[in-house]
């Protein structure tokens, strides 16, 4: 039932437009491993990995494998903090590689194209650009 209820709610987050979903290969360690290296190859910088599970046990849960990867690219960033500073709640760049109920491992990130939506971002040309890099990345450490 819970991966019944977790499918539908990813069905509609997808249909949302702003959160992008894939299915990836190996364990969320592994997958973030590869999320690195790729984020690092393009020339960003990793701020922080937070692993959702070590914080849950410290609290003395349990829950499967979540990691958030938080990353950006000082220069890009800042060309969209000068057009409306309030984009820095969405900033940095963010990534969620999680292990489901079932076993499965997803990769989730809110695509930067969706910032213009909620800032006066309309003619921010970075955008597009880091809306490919997220693509790329996280199709690449899917596989």
């Amino acid at each position: 039932m819970k991966g019944l209820i977790l499918l539908l709610m990813t069905t509609l987050w997808t249909l949302a437009g702003d959160l992008v979903i894939k299915e990836a290969h190996g364990d969320v360690a592994g997958v973030m491993k590869r999320l690195v290296k790729l984020v690092r190859d393009k020339g960003a910088t990793v701020y922080a990995q937070i692993d959702h599970r070590k914080s849950a046990q410290k609290a003395g849960m349990d829950m499967n494998d979540e990691v958030l990867l938080l990353f950006g690219q000082p220069r890009a960033d800042t060309r969209i903090l000068l057009n409306d500073p309030r984009a820095g709640l969405d900033l940095p760049l963010k990534i969620l590689v999680y292990r489901d109920f079932n076993g499965k491992t997803w990769i989730v990130y809110r695509d930067p194209l969706s910032l213009k939506k909620a800032y006066r971002l309309d003619h921010c040309a970075i955008l597009p650009e880091l809306s490919g890099m997220m693509a790329d990345i996280t199709d690449t450490a899917a596989k």
